[in-house]
């Protein structure tokens, strides 16, 4: 855990010194403790870093803590590392929830979506809520979860949250439509401190939950039968672990939009590295989790400069042959 947070504060560093205007470490020092006086560049370096790059690598990091943090739990909660919130709709939910916000929270509400800044989170959270709710419930028989009807389930559920999504497009506004449009890409690149307090909340939670679920998770992971047999409270703990995944799933995807295969990446790496117990796999992916964010945030941002690319691109491009990495080497429990 120290080399990660080392490792972090290390990447959160050169992110912030890298970008359109380049800004030396001692400059970005400067700028963070205000140091050097009123002059033309310290006022602007000051701008930059404050106002605009560290409210989006702070909010990079807590939403990759999300994404990492979710997978792991769902992991740990299917007993597949298959599991992720992107990959079997559990965020394509969230977002249908934050579109359909979005479109007829304008029309029905008196005042504007924008006015409610705690409208959305709440929105993603009931959708993803909702999702993993039923994809449990569809995958789930007898006590014993079916990794094949998980993806199966994950990808029709998927495709109608994508189907929804579609039609709520087809009947907003200009302005609808590209607030849509940037939750269906995913991009960071309207982060402000204003977004950040607004999902910190369940970033606390998370990080609270980690002591409390950690044991659980690794008697869960052996059958519900053996775990009940060791003192778990195995429905509770279940329904625990549903609103802790729809929560940190709905807060990342309300204010980045749909950002997949993190918690697929992340939980699985740190698996083979320090090995399957939840109590310290949980924190370490968090972190994990936010060092691939920023990294990827960081490239996306800068590899087209001035153009920026939706982050969700290059998560999907990391993650998409990882993925089929681990369908390859899971074929033969499909096959049999």
């Amino acid at each position: 855990m120290l080399i990660l947070l080392a490792v972090l504060f290390v990447v959160v560093l050169i992110s912030a010194s890298i970008g359109a205007a380049k800004i030396s470490l001692a400059h970005l020092a400067a700028a963070l403790f205000h140091i050097g006086g009123n002059s033309a560049s310290a006022a602007r370096d000051q701008l930059i870093v404050l106002s605009i790059r560290l409210p989006r690598l702070v909010m990079a990091s807590i939403i990759g803590a999300l994404l990492a943090g979710a997978g792991t739990i769902m992991q740990g909660l299917f007993r597949n590392p298959l599991a992720d919130p992107g990959l079997v709709g559990v965020s394509a939910g969230a977002g249908l929830a934050v579109a359909a916000t979005i479109v007829v929270g304008d029309k029905a509400l008196p005042s504007s979506v924008a006015s409610l800044p705690f409208l959305l989170p709440v929105a993603a959270f009931l959708g993803a809520l909702a999702t993993t709710t039923l994809l449990y419930r569809i995958a789930t028989r007898q006590g014993r979860t079916s990794i094949a009807t998980m993806l199966l389930a994950g990808l029709a559920l998927g495709a109608l949250a994508g189907a929804g999504t579609g039609l709520l497009v087809f009947l907003a506004d200009d302005r609808q439509l590209r607030d849509i449009t940037f939750w269906m890409l995913g991009s960071l690149a309207g982060a402000t401190w204003a977004k950040v307090s607004i999902i910190s909340p369940f970033f606390v939670v998370l990080l609270l939950s980690f002591a409390l679920v950690g044991r659980g998770l690794d008697l869960l992971v052996l059958g519900e039968t053996e775990a009940f047999h060791m003192g778990v409270a195995v429905q509770r703990l279940k329904r625990i672990l549903i609103v802790l995944v729809a929560g940190a799933a709905g807060a990342a995807v309300s204010v980045s939009g749909v950002i997949g295969f993190v918690g697929i990446v992340v939980p699985h790496l740190l698996r083979l590295a320090i090995g399957p117990g939840h109590r310290l796999l949980l924190p370490a992916s968090a972190c994990c989790g936010a060092i691939l964010l920023v990294t990827a945030d960081t490239f996306a941002r800068t590899v087209a400069a001035p153009a920026e690319l939706p982050i969700g691109i290059v998560t999907a491009i990391i993650g998409a042959p990882f993925f089929l990495f681990l369908l390859l080497k899971q074929r033969s429990f499909f096959v049999s």
